[in-house]
């Protein structure tokens, strides 16, 4: 029997294309995925690696839905803080450029 079709209640799309993986997206995504597993959200967040979003002058770029907020030049530093802030808990709304690490 298959698992049931769960919807998540937030997505984080991470860019991996090319530019992105080489400037660190793909490392970053594993980050987001093992924080959501260890924060026990693996049923209502997803991490979706998705195709490159033409946006390689600002690489690595990522969107979380529903909020649609869009973060570029993210770097493994500023992971901790982007999943505290949006997902752990979602509907702050501080400027995501205000990120530092």
């Amino acid at each position: 029997m298959s698992k049931a079709f769960n919807i998540p209640q937030q997505v984080i799309y991470m860019c991996a294309g090319s530019k992105c993986k080489k400037r660190g997206g793909k490392e970053i995504g594993k980050l987001f995925r093992n924080m959501a597993k260890a924060a026990g959200f693996e049923d209502t967040v997803e991490i979706i690696k998705t195709d490159c979003t033409d946006r390689c002058k600002f690489a690595p770029v990522m969107s979380i839905q529903p909020q649609n907020t869009w973060l570029h030049d993210v770097t493994e530093a500023q992971a901790t803080q982007i999943f505290n802030q949006y997902i752990r808990k979602p509907g702050k709304t501080e400027n995501p450029s205000d990120l530092t690490t």
